[in-house]
C-alpha cells in the first residue's frame, strides 16, 4: 500500500464521516488541547465529545465503545468537580506528580481493567473468530485500560497521566490504520502529538509548584 493510497483512504473516510461524528472529534481535539494547557475547558469540550461518540456508537451497534465513552463522561463530570474545588485559601487543585500510593492504585486498576475489558469483549465479540485471530483483541484492551487510568490521573492533576494517553495514542495510530478508519488514526496522531507537549508543560508546572512549596 503506497502513500497514494491512504491519501485515497483518508478523503473516502472525510467524506463517510457524519457532521455528528466531526462534531465530536473537533470537540475532543479541543478538549485534548485544552488539557494541555492545564485549563479547566477540557471538561465541557470533553464532554459533549463523548456524549456525542455515546450516541454514535449506540447507532452503529457498538455497545463495548459506547460503554467507554459513557465511562469517559462519568470521569469528566468528577475530573470538572475535583478542578472546581478550592481549597482554604482558594487556591486550585495543582498540577503534582504521582507518588507510591498513586502508582500502586494505578497498576491495581490496569489490571482489574484488563479483565473486565477482556470479560466485556469475549462476550460481545464471542462468536467472531476473525477479530480473535488478529491483534485487534490486545490493542484493544490495552489502549482501553490505559485510557481509563489517564482519565483518573487527569482528574486529579497527576503528570503522569500523560504518559498513559501518549502510550495509548501510539498504539492507535497503527490500530485504526489498520482497521481501514484512517480519518481517526490521523486524529489520534495529533492527539499523540498533543499529548508529548502535554506532559512537558505540565512537568514544568509540576516543578514549579515544588518550587514554590
Amino acid at each position: 500500500m503506497d502513500f497514494h493510497y491512504y491519501l485515497q483512504l483518508l478523503y473516502q473516510n472525510i467524506l463517510d464521516s457524519s457532521w455528528m461524528e466531526i462534531v465530536a472529534a473537533s470537540f475532543g481535539l479541543l478538549s485534548v488541547w485544552f488539557a494541555r494547557k492545564a485549563n479547566i475547558l477540557v471538561y465541557p469540550t470533553g464532554i459533549i465529545s463523548v456524549l456525542l461518540y455515546v450516541y454514535i456508537c449506540f447507532k452503529a451497534q457498538l455497545y463495548a465503545d459506547m460503554g467507554i465513552n459513557a465511562y469517559y463522561f462519568i470521569f469528566s463530570v468528577y475530573g470538572w468537580i475535583m478542578w472546581s474545588r478550592k481549597d482554604e485559601n482558594k487556591k486550585e487543585l495543582s498540577v503534582t506528580f504521582s507518588g507510591k500510593k498513586t502508582w500502586l492504585i494505578s497498576i491495581a486498576l490496569f489490571i482489574v481493567s484488563i479483565i473486565i475489558i477482556q470479560i466485556l469483549l469475549r462476550i460481545f465479540k464471542a462468536g467472531d473468530t476473525v477479530y480473535w485471530s488478529t491483534f485487534v483483541p490486545i490493542t484493544d484492551t490495552f489502549t482501553t485500560a490505559v485510557a481509563i487510568i489517564g482519565m483518573w490521573l487527569m482528574a486529579i492533576k497527576k503528570v503522569e497521566n500523560w504518559l498513559f494517553w501518549i502510550a495509548a495514542d501510539v498504539v492507535s495510530v497503527p490500530l485504526y490504520l489498520y482497521k481501514g478508519l484512517v480519518f481517526t488514526s490521523l486524529q489520534f496522531f495529533v492527539f499523540l502529538i498533543i499529548a508529548i507537549m502535554g506532559y512537558v508543560e505540565w512537568k514544568k508546572l509540576a516543578k514549579k509548584e515544588l518550587s514554590n512549596a
